[in-house]
């Protein structure tokens, strides 16, 4: 029963803009540190951002700054990935993901994963 639910996704030209969303269900939320992860084709997944179970810590890949916020409403249950001046640069799969131990950025600390959104800037 426990899963993240990504929508948001979609087609949007260089420079726009695009805000991505992540609901979980199945275990307490406010609990546990929340990350965006991405895979571009041919690429291996990598670090986008990531914030802390309060939302007082974000940390963002240097690709990421400057253009992008993550956030959280833990009443809604709910991490958001808000992207600007996108890049084609930026097409990927984008995926949630919640990790049960301290906060990090690496992808094995994470042990909860949406099923990931496509994002695709055309050029």
């Amino acid at each position: 029963q426990v899963q993240l639910v990504e929508s948001g996704g979609g087609l949007v030209q260089a420079g726009g803009s695009l805000r991505l969303s992540c609901t979980t269900s199945g275990r307490t939320f406010s609990q546990y540190h929340m990350g965006w992860f991405r895979q571009g084709p041919g690429k291996e997944r990598e670090f986008v951002a990531a914030i802390d179970w309060n939302g007082d810590t974000t940390r963002y890949a240097d690709s990421a700054k400057g253009r992008f916020t993550i956030s959280r409403d833990n009443a809604k249950n709910t991490v958001y990935l808000q992207m600007n001046s996108l890049k084609p640069e930026d097409t990927a799969i984008y995926y949630c993901a919640q990790g049960r131990g301290p906060f990090s950025l690496y992808l094995y600390d994470y042990d909860l994963w949406g099923q990931g959104t496509q994002v695709t800037v055309s050029s």
